[in-house]
């Protein structure tokens, strides 16, 4: 956490939805401040991580701010098969955040200035699940890590597995005061009403192509701008439209949900000799939690 006045501005960890009705479309902004700075802090990350995990948390945030109803959680995991990044996860739940890289430390050490995707991650897959509680449903899709960004992945994501025409733009800022991220989401909701069956989608719908166009004229610059609330990057997008409505939704905040109750309910589920090859001399299981770089000793 930092006490600089200019990160405690309401525009920060914060996500705004709003729909277009002519245009068919919604979205979500969102700004990272000092709920990402606290995540990031968990772990010494070199920079280009920092930048990737950033990333990774707004995206996250984006798509976990289209939920619906409590308890709901989006969670977002890149797999990797030779790449110097090991591990990436994220997730989102009820407006908590949660996200952690594992990284071959001395492979990275080698990479010089080279960290494309390709480099990172070599063959790797991006898996998007979403878990809807209430309804009891789960489904999720995998998509490769391809192109210049974890954004070009997740768009890539909801044209393939969701069938939705989706723009997402994302950027991170780092400072000696701390990191910034910002990201915007974009969709087009075939016949006009969320939720209803997509039966009738089309990547190049003349209304999805006037508002996307719109939507892509959004700069970097503006996303990190801490002087820019999210309501006033929506009005510089699309103040011509006739209506756009804007909705406020989840305060953000870190989420790692461990604790020494929910590790000895995890351990319960294992059988009795599995639990006694985990134990140290003292009958002590020590457990780490990666999200929050805490270890805590279990009673066995």
């Amino acid at each position: 956490m930092t006490d600089n006045p200019d990160r405690l501005q309401d525009g920060f960890d914060r996500i705004l939805g709003f729909a277009i009705p002519d245009r068919d479309a919604r979205g979500r902004i969102v700004r990272l401040g000092p709920v990402l700075d606290e995540i990031l802090a968990a772990h010494d990350y070199p920079p280009a991580l920092k930048h990737l995990l950033a990333e990774a948390l707004v995206l996250c945030a984006l798509m976990g701010g289209l939920l619906k109803r409590e308890g709901g959680q989006l969670t977002m995991q890149a797999q990797t098969k030779g790449g110097v990044v090991e591990l990436l996860v994220c997730d989102y739940r009820d407006g908590e955040l949660r996200g952690y890289v594992k990284h071959d430390r001395d492979r990275f050490d080698e990479l010089g200035a080279d960290t494309s995707l390709e480099t990172l991650f070599g063959e790797g897959y991006l898996a998007i699940t979403f878990d809807l509680a209430e309804q009891g449903e789960r489904y999720q899709g995998i998509v490769p890590l391809e192109g210049q960004s974890l954004s070009s992945a997740v768009e890539h994501y909801f044209e393939r597995s969701e069938q939705v025409p989706t723009l997402i733009r994302a950027a991170v800022r780092s400072g000696p005061n701390g990191t910034i991220a910002g990201g915007l989401l974009l969709q087009h909701m075939a016949e006009g009403e969320e939720g209803r069956e997509r039966l009738h989608v089309r990547m190049d719908h003349p209304e999805w192509e006037h508002v996307s166009i719109m939507a892509g004229s959004i700069r970097e610059e503006e996303l990190v701008d801490p002087d820019l609330s999210p309501e006033e990057l929506v009005w510089r997008l699309f103040h011509e439209e006739r209506e756009v409505r804007v909705v406020q939704g989840a305060q953000l905040a870190r989420g790692c949900r461990c604790s020494t109750v929910h590790f000895e309910e995890v351990l319960a589920r294992f059988p009795k000799e599995d639990r006694r090859d985990m134990r140290d001399d003292n009958g002590i299981i020590l457990v780490d939690c990666a999200f929050c770089s805490r270890e805590f000793p279990i009673q066995d």
